[in-house]
């Protein structure tokens, strides 16, 4: 099995393949690689549900980004612990015909030379369809070994038996689709599902921990080796949420609650100077998090060619 600081393209490179879309990092003895899945282009509004027009205008402009909309990224991530290899969710898949630049993990895992036979858990932060389609993908689940360890919240397990979508604020086409990606995960995938109630060690330095906010029991996943620390922090971060952490998302279940967790985060990862990765930073989103008065800064890494 090769390392996933040295994953490879296998046969003759397409020009697909040549876009930048995996980055690989050390965190001590762990190997990380986070992968891109592609990117979603949502509503502006979808960011910033409890704000003014205008505000979020201005954020915008200042940004260089257009006026109506945006394309999120899309980000998963691999981490390989002693013997073990693990995924971290699965990105979109085919679930949403209105995402077609997405849905490319399957693809990009191949291309750097990962087996899906080789992953022995998977970490699942929520059960968004963007979290957990590409488990879905025809011919997938075929492809992973049959003592895989699939790793959710038994808090996120329970909501989607009958998911409430009243405080959330989405494209009037999303919730369904969220519901029956979450409904299919679980009756595919029901025999290799491990739950935790707040926190689970997965492999040696890989810990799972129980957030909610997000969605009941949305997770993010923690990394700590030889003084290293690494957290891939799912959704409760997006690219607002550093100037404007108090901006709601509308697809965040319990937004007021999603706003505690979204500071409680950024405030630790400040003062501790640990890296930070979440599903919809832009691409490598690897970086760290800064005081910047009374809200946020994001300071992206040098890549590390």
């Amino acid at each position: 099995m090769p390392s996933l600081n040295n994953a490879y393209i296998p046969g003759k490179a397409t020009p697909n393949e040549l876009v930048p879309s995996r980055y690989a990092l050390n965190i001590g003895a762990i190997e990380v690689l986070v992968i891109s899945d592609g990117v979603l282009p949502l509503p502006a509004v979808t960011m910033s549900t409890n704000v003014e027009p205008e505000d979020r205008s201005a954020w915008l402009e200042e940004m260089f980004l257009p006026p109506d909309g945006f394309d999120w990224p899309l980000n998963v991530m691999v981490a390989r612990s002693g013997e073990q290899t693990i995924l971290i969710d699965a990105g979109l898949g085919g679930e949403f015909p209105g995402f077609p630049r997405a849905g490319q993990v399957p693809l990009r895992l191949q291309a750097a030379g990962i087996d899906l036979s080789s992953v022995t858990d998977l970490v699942i932060t929520h059960m968004h369809m963007d979290h957990v389609g590409g488990l879905l993908v025809d011919g997938i689940r075929e492809q992973f070994r049959p003592d895989l360890r699939i790793h959710v919240s038994a808090s996120e397990v329970a909501f989607w038996a009958a998911p409430d979508f009243t405080h959330t604020d989405m494209p009037e086409a999303v919730p369904p689709v969220l519901r029956s990606a979450a409904t299919r995960f679980l009756n595919d995938y029901r025999e290799q599902i491990r739950t935790f109630e707040k926190e689970y060690e997965v492999a040696p330095g890989v810990t799972v921990c129980l957030t909610g906010g997000h969605t009941p029991g949305h997770s993010v996943v923690r990394l700590a080796s030889g003084g290293d620390k690494l957290t891939f922090a799912g959704d409760v971060v997006f690219p607002v949420g550093f100037d404007h952490p108090d901006w709601q998302n509308g697809f965040e279940h319990d937004p007021e609650e999603a706003v505690r967790v979204r500071l409680g985060l950024l405030r630790e990862m400040a003062e501790t100077g640990a890296l930070l990765v979440a599903t919809h930073m832009p691409f490598p989103s690897v970086g760290r998090v800064a005081i910047n008065g009374d809200a946020f800064r994001w300071v992206p890494v040098f890549w590390d060619y």
